[in-house]
């Protein structure tokens, strides 16, 4: 590993555009990691609605043009730069990248890496890498649900929408799910009552449900649907919103929906205070590579090891084919997690 770079490929977001216009395929080299770094050969890598914003400029903060997208890993550690202790070479690890993930080989910061065990399958792992952790904290740390709450999960298709489905099964949380209706058969098993936001009024029917309000509701859709999504709150209930796909093909900056969440959130915090909520709260999520993360995704591949958690695989596509992976998430047409295989 010394003498010997290692090649492989990777993919490059060059910018705006249809997948198949501004995704690229470059040659990589890689030598020996650098102190406190590891390199990993990439065994499953995750496709996620962030790469989807991405393509349109609209992912908060995202890396200016051309960048490697990628948004988490699982892989095999083929070599450890000096000082690194908390992994070693032939480990299977797994690493939130935010964007980098979508090649051959990736160094990472070993202090990113959390070690995977070996039973479990890498394309299930990498399903619990950023959309499992999510939903873990959601419901475990955001609205700290108690067995017999009920929860709203909307856009319960996909990636983190359906890891919510199965984990608050697992927590004795009764769960209501909106997704559309080709996606009810998949969505069934997982033990939710399921709403199709096309066809059916979603405030009437979620009231018919649960007529005196749900305890939490986990929203990724955006300013547009939180005001509904407070209203559907019990006394005392929580309101989490984690992202704003429904302005995806919006025209503004991309941070406005979040101020406009944001804004909304403060407002209700207010009459909060003066004790005018009901003791119903709001706030806005974001996943974090902190202790706690690593301690929720170790929590989450132990379920998945003794065989409790499952995540939904929608489809496994080869990586050179991410290009057609992100025309089919966006598509509408995956029920889960989508992975891509080097």
């Amino acid at each position: 590993m010394d003498t010997v770079p290692i090649t492989g490929r990777e993919l490059v977001l060059t910018g705006l555009g249809a997948p198949q216009d501004v995704l690229i395929s470059r040659e990589t080299e890689h030598s020996a990691p650098g102190a406190g770094r590891v390199l990993v050969r990439v065994e499953a890598a995750g496709l996620s609605f962030a790469e989807v914003q991405m393509l349109s400029g609209r992912y908060p903060m995202q890396p200016a043009f051309p960048f490697v997208p990628g948004y988490d890993l699982v892989g095999e550690v083929l070599a450890t730069g000096s000082g690194v202790t908390t992994c070693r070479p032939g480990q299977r690890v797994a690493a939130l990248t935010r964007t980098g993930a979508w090649a051959d080989h990736v160094e990472i910061a070993a202090d990113a890496a959390v070690v995977v065990p070996g039973e479990v399958p890498a394309d299930e792992a990498v399903a619990l890498v950023t959309n499992g952790v999510t939903a873990w904290q959601l419901l475990h740390r955001g609205a700290r649900a108690a067995r017999g709450a009920t929860a709203l999960v909307h856009g319960a298709g996909g990636g983190v929408g359906s890891t919510l489905l199965q984990l608050c099964r697992l927590a004795g949380v009764r769960a209501i799910g909106t997704a559309s209706g080709h996606r009810h058969e998949a969505l069934r098993e997982l033990g939710a009552d399921l709403v199709d936001h096309r066809t059916e009024d979603v405030g009437r029917r979620v009231r018919e449900l649960a007529p005196a309000g749900v305890d939490a509701v986990f929203d990724p859709l955006g300013p547009g649907n939180l005001t509904r999504s407070w209203e559907l709150l019990a006394p005392g209930g929580r309101l989490l919103s984690y992202g704003s796909a429904s302005t995806l093909d919006d025209d503004t900056s991309w941070w406005k929906p979040y101020a406009d969440v944001a804004r909304l959130i403060a407002r209700w915090e207010a009459l909060r205070l003066l004790g005018r909520t009901g003791g119903r709260r709001a706030r806005m999520y974001y996943v974090r590579t902190d202790r706690r993360y690593r301690e929720d995704l170790r929590a989450l591949l132990a379920l998945l090891a003794d065989g409790a958690l499952r995540p939904l695989i929608s489809h496994r596509i080869p990586l050179a084919d991410a290009a057609h992976a992100l025309s089919l998430h966006r598509s509408g047409a995956a029920t889960g997690k989508i992975v891509l295989v080097p």
